[in-house]
């Protein structure tokens, strides 16, 4: 019986801290779409200068990177939303 209780107080926590995608507001998943444009957007750059040697050039690089990669998830997105398998 104590067992028992532990266990669904654990569960009771554990279910406290599941958030569903779907009530997510808008702005954080913009903020974290930003956030993660950025990330790769610095080991884009950071690659390219190992690679290259060159700072301008690695900048460069990754300035390109971040216009065609954000092009190229619209394009991405709007494809897959055309798709209808898995929905």
């Amino acid at each position: 019986m104590i067992g028992h209780v532990l266990t669904n107080s654990r569960e009771k926590e554990k279910s406290s801290y599941k958030i569903d995608a779907a009530t997510e507001k808008p702005f954080r998943s913009i903020a974290k779409s930003v956030s993660w444009r950025i990330v790769g957007t610095v080991d884009t750059i950071l690659i390219s200068w190992f690679i290259t040697g060159k700072l301008e050039l690695a900048f460069s690089i990754g300035s390109i990177e971040l216009v065609t990669k954000m092009l190229l998830y619209f394009f991405h997105e709007r494809i897959w939303n055309t798709i209808k398998w898995g929905r």
